[in-house]
């Protein structure tokens, strides 16, 4: 496993930068340790220090992944975070938004959310800005992107899309094979 270059981790940092704002800091200087970002194979990971040291003990090539894939570059350097990285950044999230029961499943399957699917948003959430979708009872489902601000959310038509998919957690069974 490698360092993050100096390119691949500002985009890195821009794109949690977008879904948890200044709380990356929280991210690398935890309480159970230090934790830091490594490259394996276009895939980014977030691994314990201390894990990281025991398997600089394997080969690069027999080392298939250590600690928790955050997601993958693709071939023109743009980073997919993946629904992995949920967990730990559902906790530092700025801006969140609560689906209705009625539409977690449409949302499960890959589906935008309209305002119909909305049962409550942050307050001051600009357009195009990275939110973590929860359940009503507060159980992360998934992360996206806003279509509109908040105060355009609620003027508008109840079959406008307000949140782009970005990623849910039914994405564990559609794409297993792919996922790691």
């Amino acid at each position: 496993m490698k360092r993050l270059s100096d390119e691949r981790a500002k985009i890195l940092f821009e794109k949690l930068a977008k879904y948890i704002g200044t709380n990356v800091k929280q991210l690398i200087d935890r309480p159970d340790g230090t934790y830091c970002f490594r490259e394996h194979f276009d895939r980014i990971y977030y691994v314990s220090e201390r894990i990281l040291k025991m398997a600089e003990s394997f080969g690069h090539k027999k080392l298939i992944s250590v600690g928790t894939c955050f997601g993958k570059f693709s071939k023109t350097n743009k980073l997919k975070i993946h629904i992995t990285a949920l967990y730990y950044l559902a906790p530092y999230a700025q801006y969140k938004i609560w689906l209705k029961p009625s539409f977690e499943q449409q949302f499960l399957y890959g589906n935008h959310i309209p305002k119909s699917g909305l049962g409550r948003i942050t307050e001051n959430a600009g357009q195009y800005q990275g939110v973590m979708v929860y359940n009503m009872n507060d159980l992360p489902l998934g992360f996206g992107v806003l279509a509109r601000s908040t105060t355009d959310c609620k003027t508008a038509d109840p079959l406008t899309t307000v949140c782009f998919h970005q990623s849910d957690i039914g994405e564990y069974i559609r794409s297993e094979d792919t996922l790691f």
